[in-house]
């Protein structure tokens, strides 16, 4: 995680952490406080929410010194980004876990699903795949050339088939071979086609139908590097369909990684996942003490 913030925390955090070195608390540390966090994409609603707290934290507490304040806005970012369950991702006790996996084209969803299949290889998991993105012949290959090289069965029809139909018969082949859990990926669907959107209810509904309604997730992922144009596409998936959390890829690309605080305040969602590089291990569980001991390089008293 450390290295996955590397570029947010040396760009912004750095400088949110050096506001708080024996200055006066006063309207003019708010200000450039909120600057910063804006600017670090924390995004204007969630950087407004957090100060909000942290000024009335400061006026309840009786808080005269800036240091005192530093602790204070780390705590406030680590409930902000707190859900219950959060560290220990999707239960997997009840088999198997249906895994519809949703994003916009060029989020890196197949890389994450990747990822993720490798994740619950090394937990001892077996996993399946199911190829439900049939807008695209690509998207199919792709995720077969995945499959082949993780030693993974991709349940998958011909391009233009019928995304119900691949879900269906994947958690059919996944219930026959007794596997923990099937993943499937779904079509990189932008927010503005909303034909697209009603197939992913569609898939839902068809799975819904098969008994495993207990244990169907559907993880959005997302591209860390977009920011709040990625957040704004994100917010009409949730709209659209009920998600369950969130897998934010390139962490380690963007110097904004304050996104991830805008993404939990704002779609009220969990993040779960994160890809902290390029390579397959390269995801881990999102920690909220975690990453927010990591972007400002200070372990955090709570």
């Amino acid at each position: 995680m450390e290295i996955a913030v590397e570029r947010t925390r040396s760009q912004w955090f750095a400088q949110v952490s050096s506001l708080f070195s024996g200055v006066r608390l006063d309207e003019t540390l708010w200000n450039q406080l909120e600057e910063l966090l804006i600017v670090a994409d924390v995004g204007v609603g969630p950087t407004m929410n957090l100060l909000d707290r942290l000024k009335v934290r400061v006026r309840q507490e009786g808080i005269r010194r800036s240091e005192e304040v530093l602790d204070l806005l780390k705590q406030e970012m680590v409930a902000i980004l707190t859900f219950d369950g959060q560290c220990q991702g999707f239960d997997v006790e009840q088999r198997p876990l249906v895994l519809l996996v949703a994003g916009v084209n060029g989020v890196g969803k197949t890389t994450s699903i990747a990822k993720l299949a490798q994740y619950y290889q090394d937990e001892g998991k077996e996993v399946l795949l199911g190829a439900a993105d049939t807008f695209r012949a690509a998207a199919i290959d792709q995720l077969e050339v995945w499959g082949g090289r993780l030693g993974i069965d991709v349940i998958a029809h011909q391009e233009g088939a019928d995304p119900g139909a691949v879900a269906f018969d994947a958690l059919e082949a996944a219930r026959a071979r007794d596997v923990d859990v099937v993943m499937i990926d779904t079509a990189g669907r932008l927010h503005t086609k909303v034909n697209l959107m009603e197939e992913l209810k569609k898939i839902q509904r068809v799975l819904s139908r098969q008994e495993c309604l207990d244990t169907q997730r559907v993880l959005l992922v997302m591209d860390a590097t977009t920011g709040q144009n990625g957040l704004a596409q994100a917010k009409a998936f949730t709209e659209s369909i009920r998600c369950d959390g969130v897998f934010l890829a390139k962490l380690d690309g963007t110097a904004r990684g304050g996104v991830v605080v805008s993404i939990a305040d704002e779609l009220k969602l969990p993040i779960l996942f994160v890809g902290t590089g390029e390579q397959l291990e390269d995801i881990a569980n999102f920690d909220p003490c975690h990453f927010v001991d990591a972007l400002f390089d200070v372990k955090l008293d709570v």
